[in-house]
């Protein structure tokens, strides 16, 4: 008969397990208090009796929104920007990435110490406005697509994901009579997918999340992203004389504000799933190789 040896008791399991779950709750706690709010009556909400659980369970601040004259279309704007967005960065940083993780690149060196030199310094909002505007963009969300188009630390990343491939899967692509544009999308890009669902991740959440941007190169409110919509409702108090729906009765600012930032986690928390079990897996990939 074998014996097991009984596990070592670990202090330090203990304790890191103990604080992930405080940090845990330190993140629910909020987030299922905008829930709440956003579901509860009127009463409750006045009362300040809300925590964690709606009293009073309704749907009134949800179907105001969807009634806005401005939340749909700012909805289905920023899913449009955040959809070209997200692709024409993902495009480019994979293909300046795969040349830049050539050793036999001539200048490799000097590009990628001008690369990081723009991780530190940047040219500024006004260079960047004023040439913009000089290329006809004012106006169009490829205005600050462009501006933002490829991230260094990103393109690290994806660097460090085609290093990770075995160079002998190179080398029998070239002896097969394959192009480096062959090799690059049909051996190196596959390979790297979980590095890319990474970084796609990354530039998603900035073009959802981006307003200031917005506000400066978009005029025409019928364009605005659904994140400008937002800060004209959560910042400038704009939720009851922007729809004359806007029953006082039954409806109050802070429940309206709160559905909308619920309805603003919608895609976030449809996209996140897919692309969570790549995550770490395309962070790390190459660490160790590097």
């Amino acid at each position: 008969m074998r014996l097991h040896k009984k596990k070592k008791f670990d202090y330090i399991d203990v304790i890191a397990n103990t604080f992930l779950v405080l940090f845990s709750i330190c993140i629910l706690y909020p987030m299922l208090h905008v829930v709440a709010l956003s579901l509860s009556e009127k009463g409750p909400i006045t009362r300040n009796e809300v925590s964690i659980f709606p009293i009073g369970l309704t749907l009134d601040s949800y179907t105001y929104f969807i009634d806005h004259p401005k939340f749909l279309s700012g909805f289905i704007n920023g899913v449009w920007y955040t959809v070209e967005g997200v692709f024409a960065n993902l495009f480019f940083t994979a293909l300046v990435a795969y040349p830049m993780s050539k050793y036999k690149l001539i200048g490799r060196t000097f590009l990628m110490k001008m690369f990081v030199f723009t991780m530190y310094f940047s040219g500024g909002l006004i260079p960047i406005y004023l040439q913009l505007g000089n290329m006809g963009l004012h106006g169009s969300e490829w205005a600050w697509i462009l501006a933002g188009l490829i991230s260094t630390y990103n393109m690290i990343i994806v660097i460090n994901g085609y290093r990770a491939v075995p160079d002998s899967l190179y080398e029998a692509a070239y002896l097969d009579g394959a192009s480096e544009f062959q090799v690059f999308y049909k051996i190196a890009v596959p390979l790297t997918k979980a590095s890319l669902a990474s970084i796609g991740l990354f530039y998603f959440i900035a073009h959802w999340n981006s307003w200031y941007n917005a506000m400066l190169y978009l005029n025409d409110e019928h364009k605005w992203p659904l994140q400008l919509f937002m800060r004209s409702v959560l910042i400038e108090n704009k939720e009851t004389d922007m729809n004359p729906t806007f029953d006082q009765n039954r409806l109050t600012p802070t429940g309206v504000k709160n559905s909308l930032i619920v309805l603003s986690m919608i895609p976030v928390m449809i996209v996140y799933p897919f692309v969570q079990r790549y995550f770490v897996k395309g962070v790390m990939m190459g660490s160790v190789k590097g």
